[in-house]
């Protein structure tokens, strides 16, 4: 019995080491076929055995249900972090910390925009999690962040440790998840902390959290003399702190990163909404003390206001090239995250309806990662606010609507204007036929005047017909006429995206191309075969299988065929030296970035969006950011694109 509680310790301490590569260095050492061998061989010992360790991976989702979150009193009371508005608060407080602690450096790190959460441990065990609740008295959600994979449940330290930190749901499995999710979620923020709350820790797992460590509160019978010390810390064992962590001088170099990161915030895989600074000599933070609210020794320096409120003044209705009838808020002008947001969505029917949103009222709206600004509620409503009724007729064409679930349908394919210009425009775009020239106002006088309909159409197109139309001369035509030729010659992965199946965008269809090389391959597959492919889930995987099974889509797809259409089968010319490897593009290149993109996939390498221990190249252009700082700290190989010329020259 000794001798199988021991191989069930050493098995939880292998199981969690690969947890660690996995989910916080993101560099996996084993297959993952070889992970399960080792997770279920410890199953089948705790089974023989009857005994389950407290720190088993086996128990990160219990089946226990809460019925409620009890109360928990805070070991160490949380404090918020005063605010600057500006650079020129910044280097006031810059030059207050200086003056009180002399020659100090600042340690600068994301302000992650997630949950608040303090876990503790003992005797290197996870004993609790708390959420922040009013700073003295929080929730316990233990059950809840157990099934967090980077939170470690057990580490090297074994006296009493408190950190802090922020669940998250990263962009990347927000995405993930969403694509098959019934009930897609609105954004990663919301979602781990519906996760974090929900009474089932089942159902919290589902959302594949993760946690950014980035304070100690308390640590018994150790010292730390910076924050670089304590980072440091909590690397060691095991947390994940965030890719970011700067260690400035001054208020200029404090300015040159907040400014650095603004640029690129929407890019990265977690939402931030600011950078915190904090004074990383540890020893003066004790002297230099706090307020009743606030730490002295740090502050946060906000990005512009990703969420605010305005007056929402009326509901239009937008039909989509899937005929899809979406509701759009017209909203008072107001200043969001550095646009000037006049609309945003408001999804379906539904989602208005939950979230009480009424037209001429006043709402909260939010926009994230560059994509169009959404209604998130209602802030306040009037006498004069009224309710958002679906339409029954198309706002387009006026065909009668159908309801598929929320969602509000016209199934007038071809007859239904807006959709026609929606559909054939995304057809002409950059990423699919890349037909230049071709804008949604000479769509519609292709509708209007020459009773073009469909995408296939555009190649019927004659010098006569275009003369007919207004702004158009000789010179303008024959170029359009020339780039519609030009286009007929096509990737297969650009094929796919031009048809316009539901929810299928460019990575999705370099996925597909990549494992059925043509166009019949794709066609015959089964519902089956398409959902192995990869990040396919059952809804994307049904829109594909049902759209080839759709006969005026197929007729369509035969008149593309018809009038030359030729497709370019996907050539993998998979070499020993590029397979396996990964290459992340930063800053201006000669070329767009997608082209580079083509040429390292068909190489049989792949491309990442963001640099970590696993990244082998960086190609770097003109004015790299943080993914070029990031490549030098960890050693990855930086090359420029006469280097990578030289590469393919040699390998290809």
């Amino acid at each position: 019995m000794e001798n199988k509680i021991e191989i069930m310790k050493n098995l939880i301490k292998e199981i969690e080491k690969h947890n660690y590569n996995y989910y916080v260095l993101d560099n996996p050492t084993i297959s993952d076929s070889e992970y399960d061998k080792l997770y279920y061989q410890l199953v089948d010992l705790e089974k023989e055995t009857g005994v389950i360790l407290d720190n088993s991976p086996t128990q990160r989702v219990g089946d226990q249900v809460l019925d409620k979150f009890e109360k928990k009193r805070h070991a160490v009371p949380l404090y918020s972090l005063n605010k600057v508005r500006d650079f020129a608060d910044l280097e006031k407080w810059v030059s207050d910390m200086q003056t009180l602690s002399p020659n100090t450096l600042f340690a600068l790190e994301y302000k992650f925009d997630g949950l608040q959460i303090v876990i503790e441990y003992n005797n290197g065990k996870f004993i609790s999690a708390t959420t922040r609740g009013n700073g003295t008295i929080g929730e316990d959600v233990s059950l809840q962040i157990k099934t967090i994979k980077s939170v470690p449940l057990s580490i090297d330290f074994k006296d009493r440790l408190i950190v802090q930190g922020e669940c998250m749901m990263t962009n990347k499995n927000f995405e993930l998840y969403n694509k098959t999710a019934d009930e897609k979620l609105k954004n990663p923020r919301n979602a781990a902390a519906g996760a974090v709350r929900n009474l089932d820790p089942k159902e919290t797992a589902k959302r594949n959290l993760d946690y950014f460590c980035y304070s100690i509160l308390l640590c018994e019978n150790k010292n730390f003399t910076s924050q670089l010390e304590m980072n440091e810390f909590l690397k060691k064992n095991g947390f994940q702190t965030g890719e970011f962590f700067k260690i400035c001088k001054n208020a200029k170099e404090i300015e040159q990163e907040i400014s650095k990161i603004d640029e690129i915030k929407s890019k990265l895989d977690v939402m931030i909404d600011g950078m915190v600074i904090k004074i990383n000599d540890t020893v003066n933070r004790e002297k230099i003390g706090f307020t009743a609210k606030f730490p002295k020794w740090a502050v946060a320096f906000k990005f512009s206001a990703m969420e605010t409120s305005t007056y929402l003044e009326s509901v239009s209705w937008q039909v989509g090239r899937s005929g899809r009838v979406t509701p759009i808020a017209n909203l008072e002008p107001v200043e969001l995250a550095g646009a000037t947001i006049k609309r945003a969505t408001l999804n379906n029917i539904e989602d208005i309806k939950k979230k009480g949103v009424l037209e001429k009222s006043r709402v909260f709206v939010r926009r994230s990662n560059e994509v169009i600004p959404e209604i998130m509620g209602l802030a306040e409503k009037y006498d004069y606010s009224k309710e958002i009724i679906a339409p029954e007729y198309c706002p387009s064409c006026q065909h009668k609507l159908i309801m598929k679930g929320p969602l509000l349908y016209c199934e007038n394919k071809y007859g239904c204007k807006e959709q026609v210009i929606d559909r054939i425009a995304h057809f002409c775009s950059r990423e699919a036929f890349n037909i230049e020239g071709v804008s949604e106002k000479s769509i519609e006088s292709f509708y209007n005047s020459l009773s073009i309909n469909r995408p296939s159409d555009l190649f019927d197109l004659k010098m006569e017909d275009l003369l007919k139309l207004d702004n158009f001369k000789e010179k303008k035509a024959q170029n359009m006429l020339n780039s519609i030729k030009n286009s007929k010659n096509i990737d297969f992965y650009r094929f796919i995206f031009a048809l316009g199946i539901p929810e299928v965008g460019v990575k999705t269809a370099k996925d597909i191309a990549k494992k059925y090389f043509n166009f019949d391959n794709l066609k015959n597959a089964s519902y089956e075969d398409i959902l192995s492919v990869n990040d396919i889930g059952p809804i994307i995987a049904q829109n594909i299988y049902d759209f080839f099974r759709d006969y005026e889509n197929i007729c369509e797809i035969e008149r593309l065929f018809a009038h030359g259409i030729v497709i370019k089968e996907v050539q993998v010319n998979k070499n020993l030296y590029f397979e396996g490897k990964t290459f992340v593009i930063t800053g201006t290149l000669s070329k767009p970035r997608n082209e580079f993109e083509s040429i390292i996939e068909n190489l049989g390498a792949k491309t990442s969006s963001s640099v970590s221990s696993k990244t082998n190249f960086v190609l770097c252009g003109e004015n790299a950011g943080s993914k070029l700082d990031k490549a030098k700290s960890l050693g990855v190989k930086i090359i420029n694109e006469e280097e990578f010329n030289n590469m393919i020259k040699d390998f290809h």
